[in-house]
């Protein structure tokens, strides 16, 4: 995949709303298989499009990759030996030593690429309408809904939700919308009839700690406002929420990222791609996937993984140089 078909793959993943990270050689230093602009696309389960560098760079841009998707932040990497830049790093780059010499030194740009937020809107209401379109013209991905078409499968733990059918079907899209989670769930209601709607729900057993998790009514106070200024209101919300680090997408800087670090903790126990068994090349000192692309060796009942044919060879000559005394090449 050359670097338009990268771009145009990044393209389709954030429209189907993937988080991945984008890897851009910056500049490099030969000999190195990477080239100058080479890229590629690099997603959370570390599943790699297009090319960055040989078998000593990319296990290093996989992993630090996979860092920068989840905590957002973009970084700079070198990668070479360290004697080739001794003091004269420049304040912010990430340093990454690799011993490989045939890969000589890259310089890697790293950018996360969240997917746009997802809004459902459940209702027909011009109020309904006008709240999808400004949203639509965030670039988020919105989808309208009639109350009755609305369904759980419609929404997940990623979307915004709004309930907006004015009475039709409220207590039936608040329940179908619980069900499916979502980081944000709000009706569009008086206090009394959103009352009496929760009422309803937990008279029919819905557990109290979801309950609360409606926002009744939907958007900020912006005191008397007509209809459709009501869907100013809920988009000035949605997006306060955002840059506060509440809903998953936003913008928060480090002084809100301790309270979604502690969001996270609660979800660890929900299914999550596992990450790829990573081990040390015991001769360079690389770190390289430990599976069967890393020349595995067996020696004395331990599994030694490489990052190539060239450092496997090493060890097997003299396994005892590297195993007793960690040596590197």
């Amino acid at each position: 995949m050359d670097g338009w078909g990268v771009l145009e793959r990044a393209s389709e993943l954030a429209r189907e709303g993937q988080a991945f990270a984008l890897a851009t050689v910056v500049w490099r230093q030969g000999p190195s298989s990477g080239q100058l602009g080479s890229r590629a696309i690099i997603t959370a389960d570390g599943e790699v499009h297009g090319w960055i560098g040989g078998a000593c760079a990319e296990p290093v841009v996989i992993r630090e990759a996979r860092q920068v998707i989840s905590d957002g932040e973009p970084r700079l990497l070198l990668l070479g030996t360290p004697d080739q830049f001794g003091e004269t790093v420049p304040e912010g780059m990430t340093v990454v030593p690799i011993a490989c010499q045939s890969e000589g030194a890259l310089e890697v740009f790293i950018e996360p690429v969240q997917p746009a937020p997802r809004l459902v809107v459940v209702g027909r209401s011009p109020m309904a309408q006008t709240l999808a379109d400004l949203a639509g013209a965030l670039g988020w991905r919105t989808a309208l809904l009639d109350g009755r078409e609305f369904s759980t499968a419609d929404a997940d733990e990623g979307s915004m939700v709004v309930v907006a059918t004015q009475g039709h079907d409220d207590e039936e899209a608040i329940e179908q919308a619980l069900a499916a989670r979502p980081a944000y769930l709000g009706l569009v209601a008086s206090q009394r009839r959103g009352a009496a709607v929760l009422g309803y729900l937990k008279d029919r057993g819905v557990p109290k700690n979801q309950l609360d998790r409606v926002k009744v009514p939907a958007g900020l106070n912006l005191g008397r406002t007509s209809h459709r200024e009501i869907a100013v209101a809920i988009l000035a919300e949605l997006v306060q929420l955002r840059a506060a680090g509440e809903i998953p997408g936003g913008t928060a800087t480090a002084s809100t990222r301790g309270a979604r670090a502690d969001r996270g903790k609660r979800a660890a126990a929900a299914p999550a791609a596992a990450a790829p068994a990573e081990a040390t090349d015991p001769v360079c000192g690389m770190t390289v996937v430990a599976d069967d692309s890393s020349y595995p060796l067996v020696h004395d009942g331990v599994t030694y993984y490489f990052c190539r044919a060239g450092c496997r060879r090493a060890f097997e000559a003299d396994p005892a140089a590297y195993v007793q005394k960690g040596t590197r090449c």
